[in-house]
């Protein structure tokens, strides 16, 4: 049996995404799995041994030059595809249901027009699943697979998966300690009402003693960085890396913690330790919680079919309550 899997992007949703291919494979190591996938994070997916292929498109650069011709020659891609026996859009956005689409397969499957994010997606398939949209992305993604190979399994086996990325930890950082608990700290987001401010970061430093390296990802994020650094003598801002090598730092520490964004949830996607802050967005939907990786959430209701990116709640959440919560993570 061969299938494609079309999840473009994010960083995050792809890495909950990843955690169907265990399974897959489980059920049966005969199944080729292909994967398409944005540009930009491709090295996820690369060295992963339950992938056969990658195929990368570049729909974002497409949208951000406002270019139809280019769109239209990403999509020209899949014209002279091989035929697979299904096609699984795990995104639910009209974008990735097309690509899905243009695909040569039996079958197109995907979530039906009341469970996806995009309910015109649905047009695209010939197989369709429902299950809230509100439901926890990593069940939602076990819960589609399962739906279109008849996975045998049950989505409460997700906790004791394997980790998902499969980078050799080869980054050499002067910056980790032998001596002391390894924390990185991750200040940046997608949007300022995600991010928790560099105030408290830098006075959770001086509450546990650790080694701390705070990452970013952009200027904006550098800025930030090296703010918290300016508060506290007790961190390093560490230099910019290249995601293979991030993900090789996060296998290498003791904690991380972080708001509601990619670099976050490679922590559970490697079963690492994490502590993951949600102000505006919502905690049970967006990561899958365990034994070493919690959440911390704000007081806010959220809704999560709309995002208020005005609710800055986040930070309301209390310094001691994630001291609290790490100190229990670090023993």
């Amino acid at each position: 049996m061969k299938i494609a899997i079309v999840k473009l992007s994010a960083l995050g949703d792809i890495v909950h995404a990843m955690a169907v291919l265990q399974f897959i494979k489980k059920y049966n190591q005969e199944i080729e799995i292909d994967w398409i996938v944005e540009e930009g994070y491709k090295e996820l997916l690369e060295s992963n041994p339950n992938i056969s292929k990658v195929y990368v498109v570049n729909i974002k650069k497409a949208k951000l030059k406002k270019s139809l011709v280019l769109f239209l020659s990403e999509l020209k891609k899949f014209y002279n595809f091989k035929s697979y026996d299904m096609v699984i859009d795990m995104q639910g956005l009209v974008k990735s249901a097309i690509i899905a689409r243009l695909i040569p397969s039996k079958l197109t499957c995907g979530f039906d027009k009341y469970s996806s994010r995009e309910s015109l997606a649905a047009i695209f398939y010939n197989k369709k699943f429902n299950l809230r949209y509100d439901e926890n992305v990593v069940v939602r993604n076990f819960e589609l697979i399962k739906f279109a190979i008849d996975l045998p399994y049950n989505s409460d086996q997700i906790i004791n998966k394997k980790p998902l990325l499969f980078s050799n930890p080869k980054y050499l950082n002067t910056k980790l300690s032998n001596l002391k608990k390894n924390i990185i700290l991750i200040p940046g987001a997608s949007h300022p009402s995600k991010r928790y401010p560099l105030e408290k970061f830098a006075k959770l430093t001086n509450l546990i003693d650790a080694n701390y390296i705070v990452i970013w990802g952009n200027k904006e994020e550098k800025v930030i960085a090296e703010g918290i650094k300016d508060l506290s003598p007790n961190v390093s801002v560490c230099k910019k890396i290249v995601l293979k090598d991030l993900i090789s730092l996060v296998s290498l520490v003791d904690l991380v913690i972080g708001s509601d964004t990619g670099p976050t949830h490679l922590a559970w996607a490697q079963n690492v330790p994490s502590i993951t802050l949600f102000g505006p967005t919502p905690g049970n939907r967006n990561t899958y919680i365990t034994k070493i990786n919690k959440i911390i959430e704000s007081s806010s209701k959220v809704n999560p079919f709309k995002i208020n990116k005005n609710d800055i709640s986040i930070k309301d959440i209390s310094v001691e309550e994630i001291k609290l919560v790490a100190q229990s993570l670090l023993v």
